[in-house]
């Protein structure tokens, strides 16, 4: 039996590039045997981290919306899998909203070792998604039996569906069928 996969997609656009990447790499996962559930965040309500810490005790977030189930699903995950465009040479504020509401995680026993990032942007200069890379480690830094596995890049994609034929999509499926 394969592993348990869970694709976060980020993107505020269904048809985002970076969910692109985020359907690639689940399509490799897939193929590969592993059991792959993708949660799209534009499809969801999710609230912001209200600070209170309530869920470091509880193991669950005080605010009941989707981010609660999300944080459920990640915690039961053997592999996470974070697509995000990259806004500001960071990543999106849906991202980061999702990583913020996952904190009853950090005094859970999750399941997850592996976390992917897959970026996609306007600019194409490789450095671009580095902000992101460094925002989902400062993330990972406190879900200390996580590491991050890898990442993907696509960079010179704005419109929606402009990712069709990038060679990161190729990247992104491979990746996924070594998980």
């Amino acid at each position: 039996m394969g592993k348990k996969v869970l694709v976060v997609a980020t993107s505020p656009r269904r048809n985002g590039n970076s969910n692109h990447l985020a359907e690639a790499f689940a399509k490799g996962a897939a193929q590969a045997g592993h059991q792959v559930e993708t949660v799209y965040l534009c499809e969801k309500n999710i609230g912001f981290c209200r600070g209170c810490l309530f869920c470091q005790k509880t193991m669950r977030c005080v605010i009941r919306d989707d981010a609660d189930t999300i944080v459920h699903q990640m915690g039961a995950a053997d592999v996470l899998v974070f697509a995000t465009p990259i806004y500001y040479y960071g990543m999106s504020g849906q991202m980061k909203t999702m990583l913020d509401r996952a904190n009853p995680l950090f005094p859970s026993d999750y399941a997850f070792r592996d976390i992917y990032l897959l970026t996609a942007a306007a600019e194409d200069d490789p450095e671009t998604p580095e902000g992101a890379v460094h925002g989902l480690q400062g993330w990972i830094s406190c879900v200390e039996k996580a590491h991050l596995a890898g990442s993907v890049f696509a960079g010179g994609v704005t419109n929606e569906g402009e990712i069709e034929g990038h060679p990161a999509l190729k990247t992104a499926f491979e990746m996924g069928s070594r998980v």
